[in-house]
């Protein structure tokens, strides 16, 4: 099996030193749309984009540490751990968390720590959970973990995991905001790191399945995260706690996605105490099909 489950879970931890500039951060907030301000004349230098793209300005969003480092993604890392030999065409990133001990800077070096926590049997695919945690000399940044789906390579009678899911938000939601996907987006934002030619190879595409490229679970998840800053924590994103959310759906490159978002009750967890939104995300042109679910952002 291309999956060893108990070799996967004992192999030890993978650390290496990354370091990022203010370059980096640029750019990933420019591969997630930073910029591009729907409806606005100018909207290259509208003062609330320039946060994410001015040297002089510049405040980190914390979806930067999903690829801050650059070169080899967590995710396909994760892939490459003992007792994980599968196919990159079968791979789904189905979910991502992350919490944010402290606010991110716009450069520096940290030791970046990367394993295998759990290894789930869901008959029809596996799912592999890999924690990443980073720190630099003055602590711990943020521990990431991402919900890996292969395809194909469940059934060997192993634990389903956990089924619990949050209960879906109630009521209208109190924003909605479109954010249009550029028809570049995938592959601008692949420079981050992620080079997986699915999201930008046509016939690598059409192997795994799908008409066209997609774009990277990732950066929908950044251009969430930046809405939910933008619109209910004034373009403040070191007030951002904890993000958790769930890929429901692929993205193409030039579609539109609709983000819904309700504001929750206050919660007390891992990130300690803070106010909760609830997030849900839709392709307008595909009748709103889902595409990011369960989102649970936590802040300050």
């Amino acid at each position: 099996m291309p999956i060893d489950p108990a070799q996967a879970l004992a192999a030890a931890p993978r650390t290496g030193e990354i370091t990022w500039t203010a370059k980096d951060v640029q750019l990933y907030h420019l591969g997630i749309g930073a910029g591009a301000r729907p409806g606005l004349a100018a909207p290259a230098t509208d003062p609330a984009e320039l946060r994410y793209t001015l040297e002089s300005r510049l405040r980190v969003l914390p979806s930067f540490a999903t690829v801050a480092g650059g070169g080899e993604p967590g995710v396909i890392s994760g892939l490459s751990m003992p007792g994980i030999d599968v196919d990159l065409a079968r791979v789904l990133h189905g979910g991502q968390s992350l919490e944010i001990h402290r606010p991110l800077p716009t450069g520096g070096t940290a030791t970046r720590t990367d394993r295998i926590i759990a290894v789930h049997d869901k008959g029809s695919a596996a799912v592999l959970v890999l924690r990443t945690e980073a720190a630099d000399t003055d602590g711990p940044l943020w521990t990431a973990e991402a919900r890996i789906f292969v395809r194909g390579e469940g059934g060997w009678g192993g634990d389903r995991g956990p089924t619990t899911r949050p209960a879906p938000p109630t009521g209208p939601p109190a924003h909605t905001v479109d954010r249009p996907v550029r028809p570049d987006q995938a592959l601008l934002y692949r420079l981050t790191g992620d080079l997986n030619p699915l999201h930008a190879d046509p016939e690598a595409a059409r192997r795994a399945g799908f008409d066209r490229p997609v774009l990277h679970g990732l950066c929908t998840y950044g251009i969430t995260l930046k809405a939910v800053v933008d619109t209910l924590l004034a373009g403040e994103p070191e007030r951002v706690r904890a993000f958790d959310a769930r890929f429901a759906g692929v993205v193409y490159p030039g579609e539109t996605l609709r983000v819904r978002m309700w504001r929750a009750a206050e919660t007390a967890g891992d990130a300690g105490a803070g106010s909760v939104v609830r997030v849900e995300v839709g392709v307008p042109e595909r009748g709103d099909a889902p595409v990011l679910a369960d989102g649970v952002v936590v802040h300050g």
